[in-house]
Parts: C-alpha cells; sequence; structure tokens
C-alpha cells in the first residue's frame, strides 16, 4: 500500500463503525458500503487519506472480496452450482438485459480476525462492483429486505440476485418490489 496506513487499532474501530451501519449513517452518498465509501469514512474518522484501491487491500484481507459461484457453494453442491451457471445463468443475464436489470450474486461470510465474529452480507455484481453490510451480531439471520431495497438504489434500479445457500427460501423477504427478482444458487439447504 503506497499511501495512508490504518493501524490495527483504526482498522478495527472502523470496523465496529461499520457494524449494523450504512454509509448514510455518517453523512457519506451511497446505500450500501463500498471500498470508496469505507474510504471517505476512513478519512473522516482519522483524517487518513486511504484510496479506494488501497481501501479494497484492506477489504481483502478482512475476508472480503469477489468469490467465484463455485466458492460459494458447500463441496457437495460445487458440481451442481457449476452446472447450474452453464445452463441456468444465462437465461437470468438474458432476462435482466430485457428489462435493464443489474445482475447481483450475494451471499454472506465472516470476517477474519474480528472479535465478536462479523457476518458480512456482501453482493457483487456481474460488473465485479461490490457492495456489503457488516451486520450486527445475530445467529444465522434472515436475508433482510433492508439490504436488497438498498442494493436496488434510491432510484429503485431493477435487479436481477442470485442469492448463494447462506439462506434458505423460507429466510427470504416477502413482498419485495416486482423490479427485484431473486434466484437460488443450488444448495443443500434447498
Amino acid at each position: 500500500m503506497g499511501g495512508a496506513i490504518l493501524s490495527r487499532d483504526q482498522e478495527l474501530d472502523l470496523i465496529e463503525a461499520l457494524r449494523g451501519s450504512y454509509p448514510d449513517d455518517f453523512g457519506i452518498d451511497e446505500e450500501l458500503w463500498t471500498r470508496q465509501s469505507v474510504a471517505a469514512l476512513a478519512q473522516r474518522r482519522y483524517g487518513l487519506a486511504v484510496d479506494a484501491t488501497e481501501m479494497g487491500g484492506y477489504l481483502r484481507a478482512w475476508g472480503l472480496g469477489p468469490r467465484r459461484p463455485t466458492d460459494r457453494a458447500c463441496g457437495l453442491c460445487v458440481d451442481a452450482v457449476a452446472t447450474w451457471v452453464e445452463r441456468e445463468y444465462p437465461a437470468i443475464v438474458r432476462t435482466a438485459l430485457e428489462h435493464r436489470a443489474d445482475v447481483w450474486w450475494i451471499g454472506r461470510t465472516r470476517l477474519h480476525g474480528v472479535v465478536p465474529a462479523a457476518d458480512v452480507l456482501s453482493a457483487v455484481s456481474g460488473r465485479g462492483r461490490v457492495r456489503f453490510l457488516i451486520a450486527t451480531p445475530n445467529v444465522n439471520p434472515p436475508l433482510p429486505r433492508d439490504f436488497l431495497l438498498r442494493l436496488s438504489g434510491a432510484d429503485g434500479r431493477n435487479i436481477h440476485v442470485v442469492v448463494d445457500g447462506s439462506w434458505t427460501r423460507s429466510e427470504w423477504p416477502r413482498r419485495l418490489p416486482a423490479r427485484i427478482v431473486l434466484h437460488a444458487l443450488p444448495s443443500c439447504g434447498r
């Protein structure tokens, strides 16, 4: 990293600030956290000019970053996911294009080296954009409706969302707007 470096205490403080909050809670004009909005928060809190690329390095070190669909699957489901990506996913992309919708892949992961443990809901677009929320401690929370609404944006963009096995269908939110379409990635839990 070539610019400002966060101390470990600053990293942990930043993670704590992100936990259960959204960028607009800090006056940052984003619906969900991105490397740019986290860098802006670091600038505000510590006066450090950490650029988005450097912040991306921190996020990867924390365990955040794009993952391939087969990385999102348990060992028993890898072949089913690979087949699904080959056979089903292209139709989702075509439908999304017809509806001028973005395609997002979402899942849940854990931050590395953080106590108490922190679940992260992350979304990665087909173009590699990453959006996330560090959840407040809760054992196996359902997929938050607010996360999906914020992913759709304040302007109400159409989105197609591929949901990994982090949540069963019964844990998906009910009564989503028609602009948000959910698709299940194959999982042993379904």
